[in-house]
């Protein structure tokens, strides 16, 4: 068989994401409006109604007319939301997957995406090492077009800085595709200046570099020594003592140092202690171009959890820190230092969580999220007013729509925009339960919790996909979104 030469392989591959995005043009629906509702973007709200046609936002205004054959929703007294957009989810589309094995594929994380009101979620490829990136994408997006009812990003994963060539490079910038890069692992440290030169390289590509913030001498030399002293099971503080704060406020410190050494934009993932927090804002208030997310578990939970009988399923890298901590990212969200706020959602079960061989050094980190991410941060953040309504847009919609390089077609609500849209219901009362959760893991570690406020429509692309509790589209509907260069929010 005749090789496919890399150039080639990558213009099949730019093909191919042409081809998805006129398939799923031309399975909208003519025309809806979305009457009556409080229409809120990051930068004000208004009342009035939506026209939405082919896929895209038509208009916007009070009494709008019906065209022949235009389907109609009444939102009045609901919020009319951008839908939420999640760039930190890890999905297992195939059973072969070799990172983070959880139960859910794109089409079972679109379903808790889409009951959620999110309607943009992502996923990391991890080239095999027989694999080179163009294939890799190829593959990528040949599961997203089968599987996938969300809209869907991809970021890939650096694993070895030295495989990656100009070309690689060059191929994601085509793309504006992000890569993602772990100060927590021993091989950063022994490849320093390699990563140092590929993140280089990206920012002078355009790209934004996505960034975990553990430093590994810390963590490694922490576990090897608690091993030792018979306190590796995942019981009581010991996960948390595993992976101590310094850890993560000395790898934040050396990203903002990476980022004004080469000029490059970082997006440091799943900030979760106020010392990290601040170590960014340092380099934010010298004007570098260092971005912050906020694992939206670190603003509800703190590591007492780990004290429970089966304090197990919170773990997480990092691990949940103290209520001052978690004070302090509020605090960090509510002012802008903080850009994002999402899930790291990974489909594992309780039966994963739980599984007795795990311990301090080999565990499965994150959980089930996707679902319950929107409807907590509005109950425990809006409606208890430590942030705006108009913040919660820009942290869980518009932010990343201009950092992920979706905006202005995702992440607000304009003519011309995609026509992602939530109608939520800002008074409904609800208590999350086990079997309302869509996503094959069938549990969250919230259920039981009270919350109000709750997403009753999603409309994705102009198509209603969730309504009544159920999901109204097929897998295979979604599309890889296209993406342009990355803006500063």
């Amino acid at each position: 068989m005749k090789m496919i030469m890399p150039a080639a392989r990558r213009s099949i591959f730019l093909g191919l994401v042409v081809a998805l995005v006129a398939r799923a043009a031309a399975q909208q629906p003519a025309e809806l409006i979305v009457r009556n509702g409080l229409i809120v973007t990051a930068v004000g709200r208004t009342e009035g109604d939506v026209r939405l046609r082919n896929g895209t936002i038509a208009e916007i205004g009070r009494n709008l007319t019906g065209g022949a054959g235009a389907r109609e929703i009444d939102a009045k007294g609901m919020l009319v939301l951008p839908g939420g957009i999640d760039p930190h989810v890890h999905l297992t589309p195939t059973p072969t997957a070799t990172t983070l094995k959880g139960a859910d594929d794109y089409s079972s994380g679109s379903r808790a995406a889409l009951a959620g009101g999110v309607t943009t979620i992502s996923n990391f490829i991890s080239p095999a090492s027989t694999e080179d990136l163009p294939t890799a994408l190829m593959h990528a997006t040949e599961l997203v077009k089968n599987q996938a009812i969300a809209d869907v990003i991809l970021h890939v994963m650096v694993n070895d800085p030295s495989k990656w060539s100009p070309a690689d490079v060059t191929l994601l910038a085509d793309r504006s595709f992000t890569l993602k890069i772990f100060l927590s692992r021993p091989a950063f440290d022994q490849n320093a200046a390699a990563y140092v030169k590929l993140i280089r390289a990206a920012g002078a590509a355009g790209l934004l570099t996505m960034l975990h913030c553990e430093d590994a001498s810390i963590l490694t030399t922490t576990a090897e020594r608690m091993m030792a002293e018979g306190r590796g099971a995942l019981k009581g503080q010991n996960f948390a003592q595993s992976r101590p704060v310094v850890a993560e406020e000395i790898a934040t410190q050396r990203a903002v140092a990476i980022s004004e050494a080469t000029g490059a934009p970082i997006y440091i993932v799943h900030i979760s202690s106020e010392r990290a927090m601040r170590a960014a804002e340092v380099g934010q208030a010298r004007g570098l171009p260092v971005f912050t997310e906020v694992r939206f578990l670190y603003l509800h939970l703190t590591k007492e959890r780990f004290d429970e009988a089966d304090g197990a399923i919170y773990t997480g890298d990092p691990p949940l820190r103290e209520k001052s901590d978690a004070d302090y990212l509020w605090s960090a969200i509510a002012r802008g230092t903080g850009y994002v706020v999402d899930t790291d959602h990974v489909g594992y079960t309780r039966e994963d969580k739980l599984d007795p061989s795990l311990n301090i050094i080999n565990h499965r980190p994150a959980g089930n999220y996707l679902q319950v991410q929107l409807p907590l941060l509005y109950s425990e953040g809006v409606r208890k007013g430590r942030i705006t309504l108009e913040r919660m847009v820009a942290l869980t919609s518009t932010n990343p729509a201009k950092l992920f390089g979706l905006y202005p077609r995702k992440g607000t609500i304009a003519v011309g925009s995609d026509a992602d849209l939530v109608i939520w219901d800002p008074n409904q009362k609800r208590t999350i339960r086990n079997e309302e959760q869509l996503a094959n893991a069938k549990f969250s570690i919230f259920a039981g919790w009270e919350v109000t406020g709750w997403p009753i429509v999603t409309i994705r692309r102009g198509e209603v996909v969730y309504q009544g509790g159920k999901i109204l589209a097929a897998a295979g509907s979604g599309q890889l979104a296209p993406r342009q260069h990355w803006q500063r929010p």
